[in-house]
């Protein structure tokens, strides 16, 4: 057996010493969640759900940063700057990856060229909620009222552009009906004229606890099903709006130029957690739709197929943020 000089013996340890770090694919320590939205509202609550699960999978802690404003854009600004190994990801949503291209004249990052995949989380289709004492028992009736007094009703959002605004734009036009469109600034204080009755409606995803609670009624869901956590609540083609599906969904995706390897990884440890039997309840009783797992590539061509979509909800509305 031929004996190693100490040159070679010396960059053969290097060489193994090397193997655990390359297999690791992602960098040691945290890794941080950006949410472009603040906490305790929808997206922060399946990114924390989702994050703890990953955490498990990979070994090693998942930290949520939140970045809110401007429409989802602070936190996709900072994450397209950001260093591109798999130690940061980002909470990618229809708003931030759909609508903001169409919504904003200009924005300081390119959604696609800026961002790498990760993977499909889950889909939350829109409830049509109203106040619990509201005259509204069924969407016929609120049609009834849009009908004989046009521009009366109103419904809110939480602000020009957001998915609310959005989803009651496609509904009025889809029903056929002239509806006053009421802006907030947040979803919150939105929510909060609605439970007072100073609005009579908004359409909006995760607000399953305010329904439980009693402080809001549910009359239809904008989904082709209806939803496991509202098995009472028709749909909007069963309430006689056919064709009126609205959702928002949501992913991951890190900076462009994030190795494959530490994507792939992200992608294996989503997936384990998506398939996990508790966080697929806890999405439905959010009132979410557990999806499939998808590989990195499926998931980026779901991203950019559906940005044309985006782009005609933003212009049938009318919508422009600045």
């Amino acid at each position: 057996m031929p004996m190693l000089s100490r040159r070679h013996f010396t960059a053969l340890t290097l060489a193994i010493a090397a193997l655990p770090a390359a297999a690791q694919q992602l960098p040691a320590g945290p890794i941080t969640l950006v949410v472009g939205w603040p906490a305790g509202g929808p997206s922060d609550n399946v990114a924390r759900l989702t994050a703890q699960r990953m955490a498990e999978a990979l070994g090693q802690s998942i930290v949520i940063d939140n970045k809110g404003g401007a429409g989802g854009n602070i936190g996709s600004d900072a994450v397209s700057r950001a260093r591109a190994d798999g130690s940061t990801i980002m909470l990618a949503t229809a708003t931030s990856h759909g609508l903001n291209s169409a919504l904003y004249a200009k924005l300081n990052h390119d959604p696609v060229k800026d961002f790498a995949p990760v993977g499909m989380i889950t889909t939350s289709p829109s409830v049509m909620l109203v106040p619990t004492d509201s005259p509204f028992r069924s969407v016929a009736d609120v049609l009834k009222a849009a009908k004989a007094d046009p521009g009366k009703l109103n419904y809110g959002s939480g602000g020009v552009g957001s998915s609310q605004h959005l989803a009651g734009a496609s509904f009025k036009r889809i029903a056929g009906v002239d509806i006053a469109h009421i802006p907030f600034k947040g979803t919150a204080p939105a929510m909060t004229d609605l439970m007072a009755g100073r609005v009579d409606f908004v359409l909006t995803t995760g607000a399953m606890s305010f329904i439980r609670s009693g402080k809001l009624r549910p009359l239809a869901v904008a989904a082709r099903q209806r939803l496991p956590a509202l098995p009472d609540v028709p749909t909007f083609d069963e309430a006689g709006v056919k064709g009126f599906y609205t959702d928002s969904w949501y992913g991951l995706v890190a900076p462009a130029g994030t190795p494959r390897p530490a994507l792939d990884k992200l992608n294996a440890a989503l997936a384990t957690a998506l398939r996990n039997p508790d966080v697929q309840k806890q999405f439905l009783d959010q009132g979410s739709l557990p999806v499939k797992p998808m590989g990195v590539d499926e998931f980026w061509k779901f991203v950019v197929d559906q940005m044309p979509a985006a782009a005609e909800q933003v212009r049938i509305s009318g919508a422009k943020a600045e």
